[in-house]
């Protein structure tokens, strides 16, 4: 089978599941959006899948990424997915149209100054470590009130919503509580009115366990090896 025709196969069994936890949960098919994690395919997949109606890119790595982004550039859009080191925010802003790990004043600071320079505003999902695990990035649940106030000034950070790493489980369904817990922090913080406006997004959910997140109230999925593959494969 040739990568085209694989990477189609893929999608359409892709898009069949989402559909049925979409249907499970009594959501409309339009609230979930997908990431295409592409860093593990090569620029030539990330095009093909692009060719092939995939609209959103997810890479974590500017480097790497350049390529991808050259090519893809006003064709696609492009998902910041992995933790940022605050020095490298000057290699993302202004290419990346989303930012999924905003975890710390000082990058909110160097976010909002190189946005600024560029005279745009840059959304970006708050991640969270709802699991408490060690090896995750991502603000404590309790920190997140403080957090909200003092981000609250930078006028061209926008925080659009919540984003979080379940560990990974030999059965999805053992993540379940890590993205239901996300979804009661993102309403608490709304209830409570805590950012200049609602967050209306959860990123949540990744080739192992997209399923119950989607049931669980994720927006947007990131999806790698399960939609494009891994570069043996391409």
């Amino acid at each position: 089978m040739n990568a085209a025709v694989a990477l189609q196969d893929r999608m359409r069994e892709v898009e069949r599941r989402i559909v049925e936890a979409c249907r499970r949960s009594g959501r409309p098919r339009e609230d979930v959006n997908v990431v295409a994690v592409t860093k593990y395919v090569s620029a030539e997949m990330a095009v093909r899948a692009v060719a092939q109606g995939i609209r959103h890119i997810g890479e974590n790595r500017w480097p790497e990424s350049e390529e991808k982004w050259r090519l893809l550039q006003g064709q696609a859009v492009f998902h910041f997915i992995g933790s940022l080191q605050t020095r490298k925010a000057k290699d993302v802003v202004g290419r990346f149209d989303y930012i999924h790990s905003l975890d710390r004043l000082s990058l909110a600071e160097e976010i909002q100054k190189r946005a600024a320079a560029l005279d745009i505003v840059v959304p970006c999902f708050i991640q969270v470590n709802v699991s408490g695990e060690a090896s995750k990035h991502g603000l404590q649940p309790e920190e997140l009130p403080s957090f909200a106030a003092a981000i609250r000034p930078l006028d061209r950070v926008r925080p659009i919503g919540l984003m979080t790493m379940a560990p990974l489980e030999s059965e999805p369904e053992e993540t379940r509580p890590i993205f239901r817990e996300l979804r009661r922090l993102r309403d608490e913080l709304n209830a409570e009115e805590v950012f200049r406006e609602p967050l209306k997004e959860l990123s949540m959910g990744m080739s192992g366990d997209f399923e119950v997140a989607i049931e669980e109230g994720a927006t947007w999925i990131r999806l790698g090896s399960v939609l494009v593959g891994r570069e043996d494969e391409a």
